[in-house]
């Protein structure tokens, strides 16, 4: 595993297929509190909080596999660092579907994706239910750990023991089958005091968005943290397929992708509902901008834009620019809305065939209509993210997942640091035969030891500087088809311990660091 400054374009990428299609199977353990010691490198004394990730942790039932790793049964890895030690805790999130399932040793529920009941096209037809997976995301809200998949409610669990506490409708602000989004956003602090901001969707021809926000953290004026602080509804012409938004001090930004859904084939037990999506050719997307509350435009009707043609599943982030008013969003760009075709196994995909995410930067600017980009980032990438701290504001580093070779489709086998401001870029790779899922970054907090910080000095005496702190990421090593939890100095990405896990995860989805858990 490596640094390098940069690769040559064309560089060839070395990895063997199994290597990277044996990370998909079922989690076959359920661990409490296992003490992990690294087998390289020392775990950072200031590292103090928990990791949570989550992810599919179950593919296969009965013999027949998920056709999609997105339809598999959310699982939940609790990673707790103090004192340079490390704890590992993983649970299943016990749904409604995952319990019957378990109990019938087979699958009972269609997937989102494309996954079939035993039985063909006449056990699936007209079958329209929604399994609630709980497999995309996992926040911590008050005393409460959620598990979150976007077409539905989250399950609460308890953080420590990772339990399923149940399906939560948060004290009836929720309605059943509500769906409640598995991308929110942190606001540090824009306005007073922390939040999580977040939204649910409601699909169709005219479709509504409810942006809601919450209080993250307990208020002097006897908020606590739960509590719902903004709630708005607003409808847009249009099918939206909405994963991830992004937001600044005044705005929740929004990219409604240019497609289709055509639920034909899904009621007639033919296809998943995910499949029924399709891209209208030759036509671009609009950006829709909320005015959040309190904010600048708060009251404000939303704002209309064109947007670049693509598809974008998610967000780096978003600021407002105070030289030119424009609002700016980082985005990770598809040619095309990359889809498994019915016929297609996903462990045996030809990347050539489908299209890389690249980040492009959008400039937007809501006085003239106008919208500008330009490509930031063309290696093919995912899952970036910036600073928490920066989150709507304007970021200058940003980690993201990117293949091994500069241009082309492969997986994701590096974790790259690129400076938003001059381009450059520092690459730690796991290839050959590790694979990268989403960067962490968990920033310094002050007052923390800066030894093993070679940042610059932030201009602020008593903050650490932006790049300041570590990256966390799990990668799949094909060498013993297991999981390592690798721990990276993100400010000049050397390696700073690598964690062997007892433990085999397949390739998860999001995740976050609470330094309260």
């Amino acid at each position: 595993m490596t640094v390098a400054a940069s690769q040559p374009t064309g560089f060839q990428p070395a990895y063997e297929r199994h290597d990277w299609s044996s990370a998909f199977r079922n989690v076959g353990v359920e661990l409490s509190d296992v003490p992990l010691e690294p087998v390289r490198g020392t775990i950072p004394a200031e590292l103090k909080g928990t990791l949570f990730r989550n992810g599919p942790g179950r593919l296969e039932r009965g013999g027949q596999w998920v056709h999609h790793p997105f339809d598999g049964d959310g699982m939940i890895s609790a990673f707790r660092f103090e004192g340079g030690q490390a704890r590992l805790t993983n649970r299943f999130v016990r749904t409604e579907g995952w319990l019957a399932e378990e109990q019938a040793g087979r699958f009972v529920y269609r997937g989102v994706f494309g996954t079939q009941k035993p039985g063909g096209p006449l056990a699936n037809a007209f079958d329209l239910r929604l399994k609630n997976i709980a497999n995309t995301h996992v926040v911590q809200l008050g005393d409460q750990l959620l598990a979150l998949w976007e077409a539905a409610e989250p399950h609460a669990l308890d953080p420590r023991t990772l339990e399923t506490r149940g399906l939560s409708r948060l004290e009836g602000l929720l309605k059943p089958g509500e769906a409640f989004s598995a991308h929110p956003r942190f606001d540090p602090g824009h306005h007073g005091e922390p939040r999580m901001v977040t939204f649910g969707v409601k699909a169709g021809p005219t479709s509504t968005i409810r942006l809601m926000e919450f209080a993250s953290a307990d208020q002097p004026d006897g908020v606590r943290a739960g509590d719902l602080v903004a709630d708005s509804r607003h409808s847009f012409k249009g099918f939206a397929f909405l994963h991830d938004f992004a937001i600044t001090p005044s705005w929740a930004v929004f990219l409604q992708n240019a497609v289709a859904f055509n639920p034909l084939p899904f009621v007639l037990g033919q296809k998943g509902a995910a499949q029924c999506l399709a891209s209208k050719p030759g036509e671009a997307g609009q950006f829709w901008l909320v005015p959040r509350q309190p904010g600048h435009h708060a009251g404000a009707r939303p704002l209309l834009l064109p947007a670049p043609e693509g598809f974008v599943f998610h967000h780096l982030n978003a600021f407002e620019d105070p030289a030119t008013g424009e609002v700016v969003v980082d985005s990770i760009y598809y040619d095309d809305f990359p889809s498994i075709g019915p016929e297609v196994d996903y462990r045996e995909i030809d990347f050539d065939s489908i299209p890389e995410g690249q980040l492009r930067r959008c400039r937007i600017d809501p006085r003239s209509g106008t919208v500008r980009s330009e490509w930031l980032e063309q290696r093919c990438c995912e899952f970036a993210m910036v600073n928490p701290a920066k989150h709507g504001l304007n970021a200058r580093f940003a980690w993201m997942a990117v293949a091994q070779r500069e241009r082309g489709n492969d997986p994701l086998q590096a974790i790259e640091k690129l400076d938003l401001q001059t381009g450059e870029r520092l690459v730690w790779s796991a290839a050959p035969r590790g694979f990268v899922t989403e960067p962490v970054m968990v920033p310094r907090l002050t007052g923390d030891s800066p030894e093993d910080n070679s940042a610059e000095d932030s201009a602020a005496e008593d903050s650490p500087a932006e790049d300041s702190g570590w990256v966390l990421v799990p990668v799949w090593n094909g060498a013993r088809c297991a999981t390592d939890l690798v721990i990276l100095n993100a400010a000049d990405m050397t390696e700073q311990a690598v964690l062997e896990l007892p433990l085999a995860i397949p390739y998860g989805l999001h995740g976050s660091w609470s330094a309260t858990a």
